[in-house]
C-alpha cells in the first residue's frame, strides 16, 4: 500500500520489455502473470517461475512494488502448483498477490503473503468491502461502478475506519485505462461457448472483437445497426478527469495492458505519471489533458471513451476490430552494439531505409522501450543521412542497447472511420 496520499500508479508487466518501460517511465507498482494461472494466459508471453527473482530485484533497486497475478477460476487439479507458486512468490518477495478464488485468498494468507482482491470478486458495495478486509489490504471494485458509488465507499471505508490484515485502511484500486470488456467485471463465457477456450482462466478469444450482425430467427428480417461492432467496448480512458478520480479517494490506478506492446506501456504511463504529479503540484490543467490525450492516440486503442465512472450509460461501441493508434512501429533491424564512452550505438538494417529526423523506437528485455529522433549518424563507417537494407548503422545514443535489441521507426498511421 501507498505511504502517501498520492495516487500510485499500477503498470501492466506482459514481459520484460514492457517491464522495464514501467520502471523507466515512472510506475509506483508493476503486475504480471506467471505461466498460465493468469487472466492473460494467452494474451502475452507471460514470465515463468524463474523470472520470479529477477522481477523482484529489478523493481526493488527503484522501490517498486509488485503484485503476481494469480486471478484465474481455480480447479482442484490447479491447487498444488497455486501453492507452489505462492511460496516462489514470497520466496522471492514479491509483494502481494491478486487474487479471486478463495483458495488462493486462504494459500496466500497462511504463508503471510500480501492479497490484493481482483475485479473478477466484483466487490459494488461497502458491506462486501468489509467482507473482504478480513483477508486483503487492497481491492479492485467493480468496473461498472460510477465514481459517486466508489467516493461513497471509500468515505465508508474512512468513516468505520475498516482495516485489513497490515492494520492499515483498506485502499480502493481502479482501473485507469485500457481495454473494457462486455461483460460484467470481465466475467465472460462467449469464449467458451464458442471455442471451449475459457475467459476465466485466461484464454479468451476475443468474439467480442469481432463485426456482426443481428437477425431475427421467426422472419428472418436482418436488424438495422449503426455499428456492426456491437459488442466491442472503446478503451477506458480517465485522464482527462483524473483529477476526480484523486477526489474520490483512489489509492491506486490500475492500467490495464499485459498483452500490449512495450511502447504502448511506455507512452500511457509517462502520461499518467505526469498527470498524477500535476494533480499532486496544484498544477493540472485543460491543455495539459489536450497534450496527454494527444500522445495516447499515438499507441494502440480501440477509441477511448469514460467506462461508467460519470454515470452508468451503455457503452461507447469501437467502429473496427483494430487500433485507433495514429502512429505505427516499422520495423528495421537489430543492435549489435553499445559504446558506452562516446555512448554510440550501433544497428544492423535488416528491413526498411532510416533517416536523419526519423523516430525510432529501440525495445528489448532490459532496454525496455526508448524513443528518440535521428540527428546524425554514420552509414557503414561514413557519415551519412540515410541508410538501407544490409547497411551498418551507428549513431548517438542517451540509452544503453544490446545485441539483439530491436529497432523500429515510427510512422504515422492513417485510421478508418
Amino acid at each position: 500500500m501507498t505511504t502517501t496520499g498520492k495516487i500510485e500508479l499500477m503498470a501492466p508487466a506482459g514481459n520484460f520489455e514492457s517491464l522495464q518501460a514501467a520502471l523507466d517511465n515512472g510506475a509506483d507498482s508493476i503486475y504480471f502473470g506467471v505461466e498460465q494461472l493468469n487472466m492473460r494466459a494467452r494474451a502475452s508471453i507471460n514470465f515463468t517461475l524463474d523470472d520470479l527473482q529477477e522481477i523482484s530485484d529489478r523493481c526493488k533497486a527503484l522501490n517498486v512494488r509488485t503484485y503476481l497475478t494469480l486471478n484465474t477460476i481455480i480447479y482442484d487439479h490447479d491447487l498444488s502448483i497455486v501453492k507452489i507458486l505462492l511460496q516462489k512468490a514470497k520466496d522471492a518477495d514479491i509483494t502481494a498477490v491478486i487474487a479471486m478464488d478463495q483458495a488462493v485468498i486462504a494459500s496466500a494468507r497462511a504463508i503471510g503473503m500480501e492479497v490484493h482482491i481482483s475485479t473478477q470478486i466484483n466487490i459494488t458495495n461497502i458491506e462486501t468491502a468489509k467482507f473482504y478486509a478480513m483477508f486483503a489490504d487492497t481491492m479492485v471494485l467493480s468496473r461498472e461502478l460510477s465514481l459517486r458509488q466508489v467516493k461513497k465507499i471509500t468515505e465508508q471505508i474512512e468513516k468505520e475506519n475498516i482495516c485489513g490484515p497490515s492494520g492499515k485502511l483498506v485502499e480502493v484500486e481502479i482501473f485507469g485505462h485500457g481495454a473494457l470488456c462486455m461483460a460484467v467485471s470481465g466475467k465472460c463465457y462467449m469464449s467458451l461457448h464458442s471455442a471451449n477456450s475459457s475467459a476465466n482462466r485466461g484464454a479468451c478469444k476475443q468474439n467480442c472483437r469481432k463485426k456482426y450482425t443481428v437477425i431475427d430467427q421467426e422472419t428472418g428480417f436482418e436488424m438495422e445497426l449503426d455499428n456492426e461492432y456491437i459488442m466491442s467496448p472503446k478503451d477506458l480512458c480517465t485522464i482527462d478527469f483524473l483529477d476526480e478520480i484523486a477526489d474520490a479517494g483512489i489509492k491506486v490506478l490500475k492500467i490495464e495492458g499485459r498483452g500490449r506492446a512495450p511502447e504502448y506501456v511506455a507512452k500511457v504511463i509517462k502520461c499518467y505519471r505526469e498527470a498524477i504529479d500535476e494533480i499532486e503540484a496544484g498544477t493540472y490543467s485543460k491543455e495539459k489533458v489536450i497534450e496527454w490525450m494527444q500522445e495516447l492516440e499515438k499507441v494502440y486503442n480501440r477509441g477511448f471513451w469514460s467506462g461508467y465512472y460519470l454515470g452508468q450509460k451503455l457503452g461507447e461501441w469501437s467502429k473496427g476490430s483494430g487500433s485507433h493508434a495514429t502512429q505505427k512501429k516499422v520495423y528495421l533491424g537489430k543492435g549489435m552494439h553499445y559504446f558506452p564512452k562516446p555512448k554510440i550505438g550501433e544497428f544492423k538494417i535488416e528491413a526498411y531505409d532510416i533517416a536523419i529526423g526519423d523516430t525510432i523506437l529501440v525495445t528489448g528485455p532490459t532496454t525496455g522501450a526508448q524513443e528518440m529522433k535521428v540527428s546524425e549518424m554514420y552509414v557503414n563507417d561514413e557519415k551519412g543521412e540515410k541508410a538501407k537494407k544490409g547497411d551498418s548503422v551507428t549513431m548517438p545514443l542517451e540509452f544503453r542497447i544490446r545485441p539483439s535489441d530491436k529497432l523500429y521507426k515510427i510512422v504515422e498511421n492513417k485510421v478508418e472511420g
